[in-house]
C-alpha cells in the first residue's frame, strides 16, 4: 500500500514540476510569434451580432496566446514515459514498481489525451492565423466534431473488443447489459463531454475546473485497486496545477482548443475504465452545465423569435455580464467542482 500510494503522488510532483519547466519555453514560442486571436467573437451560432461576448473577451486587447493546455498534456507525456524509461533502465528497482504505463488501464487514456491535444493544437494554430468571425476561425465545429466522432469510436471499440466491457455500472441499481449498444453510448459521452470545453473562458477558470474532476477520479481508481489509472489521472492534476500557476489572473496562456480537447476525451476513458461513466454527469457537472446552458440559449433564439434565457452563452459568461466580477466566477467554479467531486466519489464508491 505505502508504495502505491508514492506510485500516486510522485509522478503527480514530477508532473507538476516538468510543466513549470516546459512553460518558459513554450511562453516565449507563443509570444515571439504572437499566437493569439487576432479580433474578438463577432457572430453568434445563429449568425447575429455578439456584442456582448466580444465586449467580455475582448482579444484585440488583450493578445494572450492560446495553445496553453500543451503544457497540460506535453508534462503528462514526459512524465508517464520518464517513468517508464527509468523501469526499463533499472529492472528490478523501485522505478519498475513506480511506472504506471500498462496496457489495460493507461494506454487508452494516455492516446486520447495526446491525440486530443495535437488535433485541438492544429486548430489552435488556425485560429491564431485567422480573423475572428464565429469561433475566431479555425477548424470548423462539424470537423472538430468528426474528430471527436471517430476517436470514440475507437476507443468504443477497444473498449468492447479488446477489454470485453458490454455493459454499464447504475449507482445503487447494478450492472446492465448493452451489447453492442455499449459503442453508441460510449461516442455519446464522449461527445457530450467534449462539448462542456467551452467553460475554457476566463482566467483560472478551466484549470480548476478540471483538476477536481481528474482528483476524484484517482481516488475512485485508487479505491477499485487500479493505481496506474489513478496515477495516470492524478499525473494530469499535476500538470493542470501547473497550467493553473501560469494561467491565474491576468493569464499567461488560455487553455484552449488543445487543452480542453485532451482533457474531455481522455476524461470519458477514464470513466469507462473505472466503469462510473454514469457518475460522470455529477462530477462533471459544470462542463454539461456548460454546455447545456448554450444549447438552451440556441434553441430559445430559434423558437422563441429571438428571446433569450441567458443574457450570453455560456453560464460563466452569464455571471459575468449579471455584474460578477472575473475572480468571483472563478473562485465559485472552484467551489462547486470540489463539492460536485466529492458527492461523485461518494456515489461511485457507496453505490
Amino acid at each position: 500500500m505505502p508504495i502505491d500510494v508514492v506510485k500516486i503522488l510522485l509522478p503527480t510532483a514530477m508532473a507538476f514540476f516538468v510543466g513549470i519547466a516546459i512553460t518558459p519555453i513554450l511562453t516565449d514560442f507563443l509570444y515571439r510569434h504572437k499566437m493569439w486571436k487576432k479580433s474578438s467573437v463577432k457572430l453568434t451560432m445563429d449568425g447575429r451580432e455578439a456584442t456582448i461576448s466580444s465586449r467580455l473577451h475582448n482579444d484585440e486587447e488583450r493578445k494572450t496566446p492560446r495553445m496553453g493546455g500543451v503544457v497540460i498534456w506535453k508534462s503528462v507525456f514526459v512524465t508517464t514515459f520518464l517513468f517508464f524509461l527509468l523501469s526499463l533502465f533499472f529492472p528490478g528497482s523501485i522505478f519498475e514498481k513506480l511506472s504506471f504505463l500498462s496496457r489495460n488501464q493507461t494506454w487508452l487514456p494516455l492516446f486520447t489525451l495526446m491525440a486530443g491535444g495535437i488535433f485541438g493544437l492544429i486548430d489552435d494554430y488556425l485560429v491564431c492565423r485567422e480573423a475572428g468571425t464565429y469561433l475566431g476561425g479555425g477548424l470548423s465545429l462539424r470537423a472538430r466534431l468528426l474528430f471527436v466522432f471517430l476517436l470514440g469510436a475507437v476507443g468504443a471499440w477497444w473498449f468492447y473488443s479488446k477489454l470485453g466491457m458490454n455493459s454499464v455500472h447504475i449507482p445503487f441499481g447494478g450492472d446492465v447489459y448493452l451489447g453492442l449498444w455499449f459503442i453508441p453510448l460510449f461516442i455519446i459521452f464522449m461527445i457530450g463531454i467534449y462539448s462542456g470545453g467551452i467553460i475554457d473562458g476566463i482566467d483560472g477558470l478551466s484549470g480548476g475546473v478540471f483538476a477536481s474532476i481528474f482528483a476524484a477520479y484517482a481516488v475512485i481508481a485508487f479505491a477499485q485497486g487500479q493505481i496506474d489509472l489513478a496515477a495516470f489521472s492524478s499525473v494530469v492534476v499535476g500538470g493542470l496545477l501547473a497550467f493553473l500557476w501560469f494561467n491565474i489572473p491576468p493569464a499567461r496562456f488560455f487553455n484552449s482548443e488543445t487543452g480542453t480537447m485532451a482533457l474531455t476525451t481522455s476524461l470519458t476513458v477514464v470513466a469507462f475504465l473505472t466503469n462510473t461513466v454514469l457518475v460522470l454527469p455529477v462530477i462533471a457537472l459544470l462542463l454539461i452545465a456548460t454546455s447545456a446552458s448554450s444549447i438552451i440559449q440556441i434553441i430559445s433564439k430559434k423558437y422563441r423569435n429571438g428571446k433569450k434565457v441567458f443574457l450570453v452563452a455560456p453560464l460563466h459568461n452569464h455571471f459575468q455580464a449579471k455584474g460578477w466580477p472575473p475572480y468571483k466566477v472563478v473562485m465559485r467554479y472552484w467551489v462547486m467542482s470540489v463539492v460536485l467531486a466529492v458527492i461523485g466519489t461518494i456515489i461511485a464508491l457507496v453505490g
